[in-house]
């Protein structure tokens, strides 16, 4: 479907988040006819229309619940929300009908301009792609950050220009349905389990990320993980021209760490880049994103000295592995990003004394083991909250750790640590799950983390 063929025709918008929004303010300015669909019974209609205060074009038709029957047969597109599963009831409804579905980032594309640069992967896609943008903004005049960052792709489209580049933080779920999306370089940061409750099998997960190199061609820049195999393998079969970054072993193409320099090689001849002590951020994690955004920012023409300006005066995104406070000698980290396994190793991996780790949460689906044998003699104590503190538990003496305690509350958590801790260890806030059975966000339950520190 082309993008003017959706000018006077009724098009689906599923959800009323920053997603679900900025697709309809989007679709209201081009001339579409947006009908809102939330299925939560319990959000009222005035609220929704408080969300599209600045909306050009007709009052958009709003439908709370479920939706009817005879309303699909009037409908030319479906937009949902990224956290609308592909199969969900009212999903199979519409694919049932033969309706064409695009993600956000989808329609957003459509009627942008400029180009994009496009990040995804299971962890790190925040850090970077705002350290990305930081180094696109020292020297694009027009730039924009969007996507799974906070800030709507769709909302912002029409204000770009030919000249603009455009930043994206794009999740699996925004990948799901894609068509004529193409970024000019892209990056896929890493893939490991994660949203198995949503896509089921790892395979899926990884070709839902893969969607990313979508319409690239060997004009176009991937850049990837040479220390993870899911994105090792990937490269074999990837349209674009591939740049691996890699911790783990020297390239001969590519960005590399070697004790505490990073490198770049090209056939063979490698250079040195930076020394790793020269930035803010810590973690062999952000060693990684760090190496990624220098290798876009370069696919993207930026000089280097420009980009190593950048990344010198960069510091920690909020909530990953964010310096709190020190307190009584306890040194306190915010890592409540950490929402999977995978990630909360990297929370792990970057303390350097006895931690008090606070863990547990939604369950996603994921398995502990490589989380808990990452403890290394670093947790001194493991604080389980959520719905997930009895399978963790479970998992961790299966792993012969058994230094754990059960906390009712995330304020018993917090107090436990504070009370326990003592100078010269750390307490981390690192949970390996989402927050969605306690908090309504991770930013959340960082904020009330940092609160708690900050008034200790």
């Amino acid at each position: 479907m082309k993008a003017t063929e959706i000018v006077g025709k009724k098009v689906l918008v599923i959800g009323t988040g920053i997603s679900g929004i900025g697709s309809t303010m989007l679709l209201g300015k081009v001339g579409a006819i947006p009908v809102i669909l939330d299925e939560n019974e319990n959000v009222y209609e005035r609220e929704i229309r408080t969300k599209l205060e600045g909306y050009k074009g007709d009052t958009p038709e709003i439908i709370i619940g479920k939706l009817p029957d005879e309303k699909i047969k009037e409908l030319s597109l479906v937009v949902p929300s990224p956290a609308v599963p592909m199969d969900s009831p009212i999903m199979l409804r519409l694919l049932d009908a033969g309706l064409p579905v695009w993600s956000e980032i989808e329609l957003a594309y459509n009627f942008a301009k400029g180009r994009m640069v496009a990040i995804t992967g299971t962890n790190g896609k925040t850090t970077t792609t705002t350290l990305v943008g930081e180094i696109m903004k020292a020297h694009f005049a027009s730039t924009y950050v969007v996507g799974n960052i906070g800030y709507s792709y769709a909302e912002r489209a029409l204000e770009m220009t030919e000249d603009t580049v455009s930043i994206g933080e794009i999740s699996s779920f925004q990948l799901e349905a894609v068509e004529n999306f193409h970024a000019s370089v892209s990056a896929i940061l890493n893939i490991t389990p994660d949203h198995l409750n949503r896509h089921h099998t790892m395979e899926c997960y990884a070709s839902m990320k893969e969607n990313i190199t979508n319409n690239q061609t060997k004009d176009d820049t991937c850049v990837l993980n040479y220390d993870n195999e899911y994105t090792r393998d990937f490269a074999k079969r990837c349209p674009a021209k591939v740049v691996f970054f890699s911790t783990e072993e020297k390239l001969s193409d590519g960005y590399y760490q070697d004790g505490e320099e990073i490198f770049y090689a090209e056939n063979g001849d490698a250079k040195r880049v930076m020394n790793i002590h020269d930035m803010n951020l810590v973690g062999s994690c952000n060693i990684q994103n760090v190496m990624a955004a220098i290798a876009m920012g370069r696919a993207m023409d930026v000089p280097m000295e420009t980009i190593l300006s950048v990344v010198r005066d960069f510091k920690a995104v909020e909530h990953r592995i964010e310096y709190v406070a020190t307190k009584n000698g306890v040194d306190y980290y915010n890592d409540s990003k950490g929402t999977n396994p995978d990630a909360a190793i990297q929370g792990i991996k970057a303390m350097d004394k006895p931690t008090y780790l606070i863990g547990g949460g939604y369950d996603k689906g994921s398995e502990y083991d490589e989380w808990i044998n990452a403890f290394g003699g670093k947790v001194k104590k493991l604080v389980l909250i959520g719905a997930t503190k009895e399978k963790i538990a479970e998992c961790a003496d299966k792993n012969g750790f058994h230094d754990y305690v059960f906390m009712n509350s995330y304020k018993d958590a917090l107090k436990y640590c504070s009370d326990n801790a003592v100078a010269g260890e750390a307490v981390l806030l690192s949970p390996a799950c989402a927050s969605w059975d306690m908090f309504p966000s991770y930013e959340v339950r960082g904020k009330q983390f940092k609160d708690y520190v900050n008034s200790l």
